[in-house]
């Protein structure tokens, strides 16, 4: 259905995304996720050409949007789009707001338009609304009309552009359970959504965009319970980190454990996690042998409340929480103590402890 090769865009110098190839086949639902300024609405815009891709090739049903030969209108009949905001007509009824372009563009007759607006309207919850005007309905219902109003056009796809941020949360589960409905009309969706449980009921597939990218591609269960990349797992988890960095033996402890105290705080770690915590970066680093390049990272995932202490320090391949490695084994007891799990790694030239922290 969508063939996507290389595509790249650029405002001035600045890289939005760059290279992106995707193959979408019919009746997929992809749901796009990721940071806000990663690209997502603008890579969804050059979909179909209301951006104008710096390079790379859209192709539609086999029909190349970059092929001046082709005509854009035809293919965009293909592919219906529906905004952040409403963009309905304010001196138009409902009905006349979803006339307007099966009449004008695809030369339907008005009576037909009129049959086929009343039906889209009641589908989406609004019949009582047919003679009403934008400004007499809820953001909500405004929103549904505008997805009504892109049916008209008798799209085989549909590209959702946050179609629920600009709604107040009250409103934003009667504008998904629409959507919800043309999911299971087998309708090619696209989706950028905020809306992490909707995406993973939703989707046939989903991508995570980072990295002037698509960072992760899979399917729901893989993005949203197993993760792969680093940064999709911070996404998903809504993990907040901090990292200090220790090139002598003489680095300042006060300093870095002051950095943790104030991180834990500004997350409202429990005090029982954050002593913890402390003790841990104490200890870890006690039992180090070369202090010429550690990183200790703190990491707490908002989703699941668990802390992570992570270090990585250069050297020959050696884990100091192994038995029989330490002189003596008192601190591998308060390490171990502390800890809910421990795991060793040696990965590009760098000891990796991984502790997950007790729970209060």
């Amino acid at each position: 259905m969508i063939n996507i090769n290389k595509l790249t865009k650029y405002f001035e110098d600045n890289q939005v995304f760059s290279n992106v190839s995707l193959h979408i086949e019919k009746g997929q639902i992809i749901s796009l996720i990721g940071p806000s300024g990663s690209g997502k609405s603008t890579f969804l815009r050059c979909l179909n050409l209301l951006e104008e891709p710096t390079d790379g090739t859209v192709i539609i049903d086999n029909i190349s949007l970059s092929d001046r030969k082709n005509s854009i209108a035809k293919v965009r009949q293909k592919m219906g789009m529906v905004f952040q905001s409403f963009n309905l007509y304010s001196h138009m009824t409902m009905l006349e707001n979803l006339c307007i372009a099966p009449v004008k563009l695809l030369g339907k007759d008005p009576e037909h338009a009129v049959h086929k607006a009343t039906e889209l309207l009641q589908m989406v919850g609004l019949g009582e609304k047919l003679h009403s005007f934008p400004d007499e309905l809820s953001g909500g219902q405004q929103q549904r009309a505008a997805i009504a109003r892109c049916l008209t056009m008798e799209p085989e796809i549909i590209l959702f552009d946050e179609p629920t941020s600009a709604l107040d949360p009250t409103m934003v589960s009667e504008v998904l359970a629409v959507i919800r409905k043309l999911a299971k009309e087998g309708l090619t969706m696209i989706i950028v959504t905020h809306e992490m449980e909707f995406a993973r009921n939703i989707s046939t597939r989903v991508l995570y965009m980072d990295e002037g990218g698509i960072y992760e591609d899979g399917s729901p269960e893989q993005i949203f319970d197993r993760p792969q990349r680093e940064k999709t797992q911070a996404f998903i988890h809504r993990i907040r980190s901090m990292r200090y960095h220790i090139t002598s033996k003489d680095f300042d402890l006060y300093e870095l454990q002051g950095e943790m105290q104030a991180f834990c705080e500004k997350h409202w770690i429990p005090k029982k996690v954050t002593g913890y915590v402390l003790l841990l970066a104490e200890e870890i680093l006690l039992i180090q042998s070369d202090y010429s390049d550690i990183w200790i990272n703190l990491y707490y995932s908002e989703k699941d409340g668990n802390v992570e202490l992570k270090t990585e320090s250069s050297g020959p391949q050696v884990n100091p929480l192994e038995e029989g490695v330490l002189e003596d084994d008192i601190g591998l007891k308060i390490i171990t103590g502390a800890c809910e799990s421990v795991d060793y790694s040696y990965e590009e030239g760098k000891n990796v402890l991984k502790l997950k922290v007790k729970a209060g």
